[in-house]
């Protein structure tokens, strides 16, 4: 994983010579959202064992998110950070990479079954939230500008409608047929690879600047370490099944969402505090995310 995500730093720095990194970065971003995505999501829930575990993962993550919003809102007002600053910076703080880093670090740690976990945690609980509250924080903190309504929004996601699709053939046992199934595995198959590689052709390592450090710290604190220590609280009281708690423990444990740069850009938010906290807290969850592991596994 690490590799895959160097291999997307190294087409930063170096590229091809001809075509830019922004455009080679949102052509695989594009293809993994439109096509290889909703193909993994119908895939995934159309075969996984969906019931009354699915709601407590979607009530810790949800849960989860909107605490943190509101307490990174009291720091960042108590520090005094500009507006667009303090805006980009909750936001970071509290919605974490679940799919473009939870997935494949889910799978490849846990096993294909935890693919439907990290997709659970997303779909169902972290982009309504960001398109819902992620939209009015932005909003309020910067500058407010007149766009369509988060259902829409939400209706445009190819991902959640293969989502409801999966889920309605899931409940009614409907078979996948084998054409099919060929078709979907091969889809599938190329989403982690290019999410890692599209990774880390989005860190902004240039961006980082010591004088960044004290308002990145509740960022690192909150998404590394007190977002999952909630998490796994949340879990155990709701009797979360033990490895679907380690694996909503780990979601809750990753760093910053990438996604959030085009909300900081079409609000006018610091986009480069928020790149920032994305490279700095994606580079320390290497570190963060094995110690969670160990301690979920030993508990």
């Amino acid at each position: 994983m690490i590799g895959l995500i160097a291999c997307g730093i190294a087409w930063q720095l170096f590229g091809s010579g001809t075509i830019d990194n922004n455009i080679s970065r949102k052509v695989l971003t594009d293809f993994v959202y439109f096509l290889f995505l909703p193909a993994l999501v119908l895939i995934v829930l159309w075969q996984a064992p969906l019931g009354i575990d699915s709601l407590r993962i979607s009530f810790v993550a949800a849960t989860n998110i909107i605490v943190w919003v509101i307490i990174s809102w009291i720091v960042y007002r108590l520090l005094h950070s500009p507006k667009q600053i303090s805006g980009a910076l909750i936001l970071a703080a509290t919605f974490p990479n679940a799919t473009y880093l939870g997935l494949p670090v889910l799978e490849n740690t846990l096993g294909k079954w935890a693919r439907s976990i990290a997709i659970q945690y997303d779909l169902f609980a972290c982009t309504p939230l960001l398109l819902t509250i992620g939209i009015l924080i932005a909003k309020a903190h910067g500058e407010s500008r007149i766009i369509e309504s988060p259902f829409v929004t939400l209706a445009k996601i190819p991902a959640l409608w293969a989502a409801i699709i999966a889920i309605f053939l899931n409940l009614y046992q409907v078979s996948i047929p084998s054409p099919l199934l060929a078709l979907l595995d091969s889809l599938s198959s190329a989403v982690v690879p290019l999410m890692l590689i599209a990774l880390g052709m989005s860190l902004q390592l240039k961006t980082l600047r010591w004088h960044m450090l004290p308002l990145l710290l509740p960022v690192v604190i909150i998404q590394l370490i007190l977002m999952p220590l909630l998490a796994l609280i949340l879990a155990r009281s709701t009797g979360l099944a033990e490895n679907n708690l380690v694996a909503v423990v780990l979601e809750a444990a990753m760093p910053s969402m990438v996604l959030g740069i085009v909300i900081c850009d079409q609000f006018k938010l610091d986009t480069e505090f928020f790149a920032s906290a994305v490279t700095l807290s994606t580079a320390l969850s290497l570190v963060t995310l094995p110690i969670w592991f160990n301690v979920l596994i030993s508990l």
